[in-house]
């Protein structure tokens, strides 16, 4: 028999409503326990989805059940920190949506706490698992652009007005753009080529009556290798959400990974069959343009199949002891080290250097 790891889901917005409950569920040996949500919209769909699951109003209720394994961190960033702790010192395994903390001393604390106490902590990286870079990752890995000497992914978004009633316009430790959509964009770029030497960033805020960065461009300098990431959410005519430059061709990739369209449709993963899900239409697939081993090379790539049912499924194996756990604290906690950086390079105007 699967060993068993009940689980404590706190908050059930788009975080825990749409990129976790639906994956983590499909995952044999995961039970979806409870769930902290005082939403009655969330509330109302948490119960007609996992009939199984108590709906809970106090986190303490998820803390103090001695039957709880796993705890899921999916509230405002600006808990992140104080829930997982709690959650630590209550002797549970910890997920925590990202950002993962806002700060490289509470994240030093976490994985201080989690090594004491001897438990599993991790982020929610789940871009990892995403169609596009799987694809951009193995483009790379291929050697198929000769040694690559730029690399730049974008995460772009339109919406030219303040969105009512939400801790993510206002001037909250952990919100803004960088915080936000950035977290994902360095965890990939330090998956695929680790710290950088030297970084640069400029922060903007441009929508009228904004409190939050809304836009930014951080360079992250490698000995051979430039990497930009940029975000923002004036970009009504989305140009390629990845670019890869090489010595012997390019690799170009438009259109953003289907998963999250799709969910936020309504549409679960167990509404399709498994091999249909997170495939990406053949209009999103990326162009290559490169000479390889004496040919010339010239047409689009297959995208790879995106789901993020890997990361739950990696997370069991890692807690059960059959696989190394993907999503490792101190990868964590380096983006909050390069989203500092980045903030006070764009304070200073200057580059600075990674420490």
């Amino acid at each position: 028999m699967k060993r068993i790891f009940n689980v404590g889901l706190i908050g059930f917005g788009l975080s825990g409503r749409v990129f976790q409950a639906p994956f983590l569920t499909l995952v044999e040996g995961f039970v979806l326990k409870k769930i902290r949500s005082t939403s009655e919209e969330n509330i109302q769909i948490a119960r007609a989805r996992y009939p199984q699951a108590q709906i809970v109003g106090h986190v303490n209720d998820i803390f103090q059940d001695e039957s709880i394994d796993l705890v899921i961190v999916a509230s405002s960033s600006y808990t992140h920190f104080e829930l997982a702790k709690e959650a630590l010192l209550a002797g549970k395994h910890v997920v925590v949506e990202k950002p993962f903390t806002t700060t490289t001393a509470e994240a030093d604390e976490l994985i201080q706490l989690a090594k004491d106490r001897q438990r599993t902590l991790t982020a929610f990286q789940n871009r990892r698992w995403d169609s596009d870079f799987k694809t951009v990752r193995k483009v790379i890995e291929s050697g198929l652009l000769g040694n690559l000497v730029e690399y730049e992914a974008h995460f772009d978004r339109f919406r030219n007005f303040l969105k009512p009633n939400t801790w993510k316009e206002e001037d909250l430790p952990g919100s803004g753009m960088l915080y936000d959509l950035g977290s994902h964009l360095i965890d990939q770029a330090l998956c695929l080529f680790g710290l950088p030497k030297e970084l640069s960033c400029d922060l903007r805020i441009q929508r009228e009556g904004g409190r939050v960065i809304d836009n930014f461009r951080l360079v992250l300098q490698y000995p051979a290798l430039r990497v930009t990431l940029r975000a923002g959410m004036l970009v009504r005519e989305a140009g390629p959400r990845y670019t890869l430059l090489g010595d012997q061709g390019s690799f170009l990739k438009f259109g953003l990974d289907v998963q999250e369209e799709t969910l936020v449709a309504g549409i679960l993963p167990t509404d399709k069959p498994d091999e249909e899900w997170g495939k990406e239409p053949e209009e999103l697939w990326g162009r290559l343009n490169t000479d390889y081993k004496g040919m010339h090379l010239v047409g689009k790539i297959e995208s790879e199949q995106g789901h993020y049912k890997g990361y739950f499924q990696n997370l069991y194996n890692a807690l059960i002891g059959e696989e190394e756990l993907e999503v490792k604290p101190e990868q964590a906690r380096n983006i909050i080290r390069v989203i500092e950086l980045a903030i006070k390079s764009s304070q200073e105007q200057r580059t600075v250097t990674f420490e």
